[in-house]
């Protein structure tokens, strides 16, 4: 069995503080409904790359723009709340896995529709 990577226990704490720093810290309205599905962290723990996933779609690209602006903030807070000689610089990235799911749902429940028909 292989040992828990260091890189993946830094970034399951990345993705708690994250959010947290978002939902308490983050003081921007225009921020919408968002999760922080996970976060990637390199072998070297030098990058992150947190995905989020923004429940309206209108807001997506602000809201990422908000993000981006937002990163030397939060990775202020990051310093101030873990015990790390080096904070990962943030890449926020959207995360279409949901809409991926959802889309492969809708074509198989089409194609059993189909299949029904043709008894």
């Amino acid at each position: 069995m292989l040992p828990y990577k260091r890189s993946q226990r830094v970034s399951d704490l990345l993705r708690k503080e994250i959010a947290d720093i978002i939902i308490y810290k983050l003081k921007d309205p225009r921020i919408g409904f968002i999760t922080i599905t996970g976060v990637d962290v390199t072998d070297d723990i030098k990058i992150a790359r947190v995905y989020v996933s923004i429940f309206n779609e209108e807001e997506r690209k602000t809201t990422l723009e908000i993000l981006s602006s937002a990163k030397s903030f939060i990775r202020t807070e990051l310093s101030k709340r873990l015990k790390m000689k080096f904070i990962p610089s943030i890449e926020f990235r959207l995360d279409t896995s949901a809409e991926y799911g959802n889309r492969i749902e809708k074509l198989l429940k089409e194609i059993g529709e189909k299949g029904e028909g043709h008894k």
